[in-house]
């Protein structure tokens, strides 16, 4: 049997960018508990179980840059594949207050068979768009939550994320994203640096540019904003690496 694991759009556009989305949706497939990771939808609808927003916003700036995409199809909960294979939170068993109760027994052979089911076959597929062409730029699209639970507010509308050992695109779209007026966070509210997430396993140890841009998830919660977003970003984002040499 195979399982839905990702969503590819325009295999054959012809722009350098790969537009990412590792969070895309809160799916849980039938074979994960029958569907039902046993928490009330209201938080399946929260950032714990995908990124709110950052499907449509990933699909409409594809559109814009003319650019492939890649989405998940599955949620983070069931397995993050935003995370390396031997990281202890690529299964979460408490989220953001929220205990997980398919996750919270699950043994190394459960575990095991999520990553062959869904995440190694989500970063094969992602690592053949990558190298369709020698000169790829990656741009991984996510959002966060406004507020943690028990936590301070999060100002910032617009978030990029970057390892310290490679901020070629990040620090100019930071002050290209400033000089627009927005609100950026400068690695805030976390850090890009994980070892084995995404942006390291297709981007780093590849040696390909990339972005991690994060959108405040109430600024892209529909399509409207969505869609304002990529309008917003798509220049700056065809202009800092234009000028990037890279």
């Amino acid at each position: 049997m195979t399982d839905k694991a990702f969503t590819t759009i325009g295999e054959d556009r012809p722009s350098r960018w790969l537009i990412t989305c590792d969070h895309a949706t809160n799916r849980v497939p039938d074979w994960v508990g029958g569907g039902d990771l046993g928490i009330a939808p209201e938080d399946m609808g929260r950032h714990i179980a995908y990124d709110v927003g950052a499907a449509g916003l990933t699909r409409a700036l594809a559109e814009r840059l003319d650019a492939p995409a890649i989405l998940s199809d599955f949620s983070r909960l069931v397995i993050d594949p935003n995370r390396g294979e031997d990281d202890p939170t690529l299964l979460m068993r408490l989220y953001d207050g929220t205990i997980i109760p398919a996750n919270r027994h699950a043994d190394a052979a459960e575990r095991q068979r999520r990553i062959e089911r869904l995440y190694r076959p989500y970063h094969d597929a992602y690592e053949a768009l990558a190298a369709r062409r020698p000169d790829t730029a990656i741009c991984a699209m996510h959002s966060f939550t406004p507020q943690l639970r028990g936590r301070a507010p999060r100002p910032w509308e617009v978030a990029i994320l970057y390892p310290w050992d490679d901020d070629r695109l990040a620090k100019p779209m930071v002050e290209a994203c400033r000089q627009m007026g927005w609100i950026t966070g400068d690695n805030q509210p976390y850090s890009g640096k994980l070892q084995g997430d995404s942006v390291d396993r297709h981007s780093l140890q590849m040696n390909r540019p990339h972005l991690l841009i994060e959108l405040r998830n109430d600024l892209i919660a529909d399509p409207a904003g969505q869609q304002l977003w990529a309008d917003r970003l798509a220049p700056v984002i065809q202009r800092v690496l234009a000028e990037s040499g890279l």
